[in-house]
């Protein structure tokens, strides 16, 4: 058998769990896309997020905080192994609000799930005027923040190459420019099947190929509801550090530049940029900090966020065909210590495997 695991997908998510498969002495194969697909990896905004997750299931709050509390100890693990840096950065985010009202309400909401998590939801309110103190540049019209201390912002694209880098190092074949086509399971076994004929032998298959999986999934049996979600994003001018936490309006990368976003549009499969959400995004980050306003736009672009009905990750092992294995989710960035570190003792069905009932998709079944 050529491997023990074929992983479709080579993105944030399909390379971390390569990684954690690899780093058990697994045998690896992963098959990428090619440079026409879709690729969150390539255009999201690079969080390691815990707070507002959860609100309506605190399992995946407690799963984000997981994730976010190994993410250092991944980062370094990574540039060991490769020399390259994942800048990370994790004193804390804020959630910006313009209005007393809505922060209220919010606090409220984050009371309910403190309470459901046991306590373990690390948070302060800031008033406007101590939101000042550690934000200067914070613009009049916003009334606080609430500060969630284990919240945080890495960079993606440096992730994704140490985490490319890493696989192949440790032996992982990584195949590019593969589109897969399906599968079949044969005498123990599975034979993916590529569009150009290449085939890929092994034990076990894991479909975690974004936005393919509403194709593929239901040839490997599953349901696979994920949809796309536009989200835009902006970049100036490299700045002096003027924002020292990100918020969901705007962080400063290790860079310099100050990334601006997002939107959040259904519209189907077009990732493209439009004036309308551009400057939506540029008047908010300008009415926060106020200082934007003379700062140099760099670039924009679009990229497809990947749902399910009810925006949780989906984490499924087929019931037709045994063996393979849905791994898909919007926060990929914040979900990949998770990914590579703890998912894949569930994929071995070990005795440490993390609990993740909730996010199978029986949820999805209506009685």
């Amino acid at each position: 058998m050529e491997a023990d695991y074929a992983v479709i997908g080579g993105g944030v998510v399909g390379l971390s769990v390569a990684w954690g498969l690899l780093r058990r002495g697994k045998r690896v194969v992963v098959l990428d896309g090619d440079d026409g697909s879709f690729r969150a990896s390539r255009g999201n905004f690079g969080l390691v997020w815990v707070q507002s997750k959860g609100m309506k299931q605190p399992r995946y709050a407690s799963w984000s905080q997981q994730s976010a509390a190994a993410w250092a100890g991944f980062a370094a693990e990574l540039a060991e192994g490769t020399g390259r840096t994942v800048p990370l950065q994790q004193n804390g985010g804020y959630d910006l609000h313009f209005s007393e009202q809505t922060l209220h309400e919010t606090v409220a909401k984050y009371e309910v799930l403190k309470q459901a998590l046991g306590g373990n939801y690390p948070y302060e309110v800031l008033d406007r005027a101590a939101l000042r103190r550690e934000e200067p540049h914070i613009g009049p019209a916003v009334a606080g923040a609430i500060l969630h201390h284990q919240d945080g912002h890495a960079n993606p694209l440096r992730l994704l190459l140490a985490l490319a880098a890493d696989v192949r190092r440790m032996g992982g074949r990584v195949l590019n420019g593969k589109t897969v086509t399906g599968a079949v399971h044969s005498g123990g076994a599975f034979e993916v099947l590529c569009s150009d004929g290449t085939a890929a032998t092994a034990e076990k298959v894991v479909l975690s190929a974004g936005l393919g999986a509403m194709e593929l999934g239901p040839r490997l049996g599953f349901k696979a509801p994920v949809r796309p979600q536009r989200g835009q994003v902006l970049i100036t001018e490299k700045l002096p550090r003027m924002i020292n936490r990100p918020s969901l309006i705007a962080r400063q990368v290790d860079e310099g530049g100050i990334q601006i976003g997002a939107t959040n549009e259904e519209t189907g499969l077009d990732d493209r940029v439009t004036s309308t959400g551009l400057s939506g995004l540029a008047a908010e980050a300008v009415r926060a900090y106020p200082a934007l306003a003379r700062a140099q736009l760099v670039r924009s672009w679009g990229a497809l966020r990947i749902l399910s009905p009810d925006g949780l990750p989906i984490y499924q092992q087929s019931t037709e065909l045994p063996g393979a294995y849905l791994v898909t989710c919007h926060s990929g960035i914040t979900l990949a210590a998770a990914h590579a570190l703890f998912l894949p003792d569930w994929l071995e069905g070990t005795g440490a495997a993390p609990d993740l009932e909730v996010f199978s998709e029986d949820r999805f079944t209506v009685s």
